[in-house]
């Protein structure tokens, strides 16, 4: 059983040491009962999404001491999409699984969900802007094409989409990358990729296709720390398909992951110091839970 450690968005994000390994514990009695809510992510051992989650499979502990959990339901609040898509020189070859793969993620989420479709060739750039429009999004997913002779922007991206969610209102966010190990052209340090999404109240997940060909030099080792390290503490994941006919398959688990999410609610005793760390497991062999704070618990 995994677990999803969440940093406060007052932190600075860092690696963060591995969840405590051992008997669950009593729940601590709750004095100065303070409501928090995470939304949550529930696989199985086969990346499918567990339908049948029950507030008794969930452990939630904050800096290792264990919270009672209140509530948990489906997440019926609005979420908004971000989708970032590599359309620079070096995918040029994986178009038609890119357009498949995103086609099939879109059609996986929620009627209500708006998503936003950004190409990273040269510079960040909406295709097309946050809609509930599946036709509109079918027609910009269609017009995907490779740009010749371009590379990525894939960090300053990140960083302008965390922003602009700044601007919207619903509370669940997630930030969707899909993108080859290509040439990258961003001038950004990983520290302020990071410190921009925290803020933003994101999930971030990446596909990426193949494996990195630039090891170790800027600006793909920063590249690597965000990729690593944001979806991580964020409450997305990231995914390695080798070739670009993993991605199609790769995008719809994600849709179906996002649009099956939990709304679990604890509680946390009154304090003037918050927590350093939130980790939630299931007590169910093979469940994996990833969770993201609520809109309102991240700072923004």
């Amino acid at each position: 059983m995994r677990s999803s450690i969440l940093p406060l968005a007052a932190l600075t994000m860092s690696l963060l040491a591995p969840v405590w390994a051992g008997s669950p514990g009593p729940v601590l009695a709750q004095a100065g009962r303070g409501e928090r809510t995470l939304f949550v992510t529930a696989l199985d051992s086969q990346g499918e999404p567990v339908e049948d989650l029950a507030p008794e499979h969930l452990i939630i502990r904050e800096d290792g001491l264990r919270r009672e959990v209140l509530r948990l339901s489906r997440a019926v609040e609005p979420l908004d999409v971000a989708l970032l898509v590599d359309n620079s020189a070096a995918a040029e070859g994986a178009i038609p699984q890119l357009r498949e793969g995103l086609s099939a993620f879109v059609d996986a989420l929620a009627p209500d969900t708006s998503v936003a479709l950004v190409g990273l060739a040269d510079r960040p750039t909406i295709l097309v802007d946050y809609t509930t429009d599946r036709a509109r999004l079918a027609e910009g997913i269609g017009r995907i094409f490779a740009m010749p002779r371009s590379g990525m922007t894939s960090l300053d991206a990140i960083v302008e989409v965390s922003r602009g969610f700044s601007t919207r209102e619903a509370p669940r966010r997630a930030l969707v990358i899909v993108m080859t190990e290509g040439i990258d052209f961003s001038n950004r340090d990983y520290g302020s990729v990071l410190d921009a999404l925290t803020r933003s109240g994101a999930s971030l997940h990446a596909i990426t296709i193949g494996t990195p060909e630039f090891p170790g030099q800027e600006p793909y080792r920063s590249r690597a720390v965000v990729l690593d390290r944001g979806t991580r503490s964020t409450g997305g994941a990231r995914q390695v398909v080798l070739t670009s006919q993993g991605v199609p398959q790769a995008l719809d688990r994600l849709g179906r992951a996002l649009a099956s999410q939990y709304k679990v609610t604890y509680v946390r005793p009154d304090s003037l110091i918050p927590p350093e760390k939130v980790e939630i497991e299931s007590n169910r062999p093979g469940v994996v839970l990833r969770a993201t704070p609520a809109r309102e618990q991240t700072g923004n």
